[in-house]
C-alpha cells in the first residue's frame, strides 16, 4: 500500500519551503528545517541528513518520532550518534551520494542481493526499530556536486500503519533537495564571511547584521533583547609570558565554552581582540544576568593548558537601559569597564 499523494497541496507547500530555505541563515538550524519539511509533506516517521565530506558522509541532523517517544530526545541521539559512513562501503546512502540516483525502497527486507547497495543495519539493531520503506534522495547542486544525502524513512498513513513512499514523491523530494544543496552551500560561504577565523564564533560583522534586526524587532513588538560583553582579565599579560600561540588557545577555548553554554539561537561574537559580545535574543535582563554569571563560574573553573581564565561581564538590555539599540552596545560597555573597576572576574550592570 502506498500513501496517497495532493499534488497541488506538496507544490505549495514545496515554494514555501524554498522561500524558508533562502531566509534562513544559520547552517545547523537550516538542517533541521530541510529534514522537518522533508518529513512533514511525505509524513515519514522519521529521517537522516548526511554531509558530504570527502570521502565520507556525516550524520548532520537525526529525528525519529517513535523512538523520542520511547527513549527521550537526548537517548536518541545518544544511540544513534555514528561514526560516518565510508563511501566505500556502498551503504544505501553511499549509493545514492556517488550515482545522484534517487532510491525509493518499499521493503528493505527484499532488497535484491544482486543490488550494489545495502542497508547500514547497525542503526536498527541499536534502538531496535525496523526499517521498512525508505526514499533517499541526494542533495545535488546546479553544478552536479552532490553536497550531501537526505533519508526519509516509514511514511505513515492516517491509521498510523507503514506505508510505501508514493513514486510522486521522488520528484519532489528531489527538488527540495536541490533547493537544500543550494542553501546548504550558501549558508557555508556565507559562514566563511560572517565566522571569526581564529575562534569559529561570529565575527563583529554578522554581529551587527543581527543586532539590527534583534533591536528592530524589540522597537516594533517589545519583546527584551539583552546583550552580554566580556573579555579576559589581564589577557596581555598571558601572551607576554605564554606567547600568543598560548593566547590564541585560550580565545578558542572561551569561544567553545560560550557556544557549549548558549542556546542555538544566541549570538556568540568575537567583538575585537579578546573581547566576545552575547546577543541574547528575547531575554530580559534577569536571564542575562542568570546567563553571565553562569559563564563566568564557568570559566573560572575551567583548567586552561597555560593555567586559570577569569572574564570580567558587563550586561545591558532594552528597553531597561537604553532607548534605541545604538545606545545599548554603549550601556554594555560600560558596565564591562565597571567590572573591571570592581576587581574583575565579576558581572556588572548600570
Amino acid at each position: 500500500m502506498r500513501l496517497p499523494i495532493n499534488l497541488t497541496e506538496a507544490f505549495r507547500d514545496l515554494v514555501q519551503i524554498g522561500i524558508a530555505l533562502t531566509s534562513e541563515r544559520d547552517l545547523a538550524s537550516l538542517l533541521d528545517l530541510i529534514l522537518s519539511e522533508a518529513r512533514r509533506f511525505t509524513r515519514a516517521e522519521a529521517g537522516t541528513l548526511l554531509l558530504r565530506e570527502d570521502t565520507t558522509l556525516g550524520f548532520a541532523v537525526l529525528q525519529n518520532d517513535r523512538l523520542v517517544r520511547e527513549l527521550g530526545e537526548t537517548e536518541m541521539q545518544r544511540r544513534l550518534q555514528a561514526e560516518p559512513l565510508k563511501l566505500s562501503e556502498m551503504s544505501l546512502a553511499a549509493y545514492v551520494a556517488l550515482t545522484g540516483d534517487v532510491a525509493n525502497i518499499a521493503d528493505t527486507a527484499a532488497i535484491p542481493p544482486t543490488t550494489p547497495y545495502t542497508l547500514n543495519p547497525l542503526f536498527d539493531a541499536r534502538c531496535e526499530y525496523r526499517t521498512r520503506a525508505a526514499l533517499v534522495v541526494p542533495m545535488q547542486d546546479p553544478t552536479g556536486n552532490v553536497l550531501g544525502v537526505l533519508e526519509l524513512l516509514n511514511p505513515l498513513d492516517e491509521a498510523g500503519e507503514i506505508v510505501a513512499f508514493d513514486a510522486e514523491y521522488e520528484a519532489l523530494v528531489r527538488s527540495l533537495s536541490s533547493q537544500a544543496a543550494v542553501a546548504i552551500r550558501n549558508a557555508r560561504l556565507e559562514d566563511l564571511s560572517f565566522k571569526d577565523a581564529l575562534t569559529d564564533v561570529y565575527n563583529r560583522r554578522y554581529f551587527m547584521v543581527r543586532f539590527e534586526e534583534e533591536t528592530r524587532r524589540q522597537a516594533r513588538f517589545a519583546e527584551p533583547v539583552s546583550l552580554v560583553l566580556l573579555d579576559l582579565d589581564h589577557f596581555k599579560h598571558v601572551n607576554d609570558r605564554f606567547g600568543h600561540r598560548t593566547g590564541d588557545e585560550a580565545l578558542r577555548e572561551v569561544a567553545r565554552i560560550l557556544l557549549k553554554h548558549s542556546r542555538n539561537f544566541t549570538v556568540v561574537t568575537r567583538f575585537g581582540g579578546d573581547e566576545f559580545a552575547v546577543l541574547l535574543v528575547n531575554t530580559p535582563k534577569a536571564g542575562a544576568l542568570t546567563y553571565a554569571s553562569r559563564i563566568r563560574e564557568v570559566i573560572a573553573g575551567h583548567e586552561f593548558p597555560h593555567g586559570s581564565v577569569t572574564v570580567s561581564l558587563g550586561v545591558a538590555s532594552l528597553p531597561e537601559d537604553a532607548a534605541v539599540g545604538d545606545d545599548l552596545v554603549v550601556a554594555a560597555d560600560r558596565a564591562l569597564y565597571e567590572a573591571k573597576r570592581l576587581g574583575r572576574n565579576r558581572v556588572a550592570v548600570l
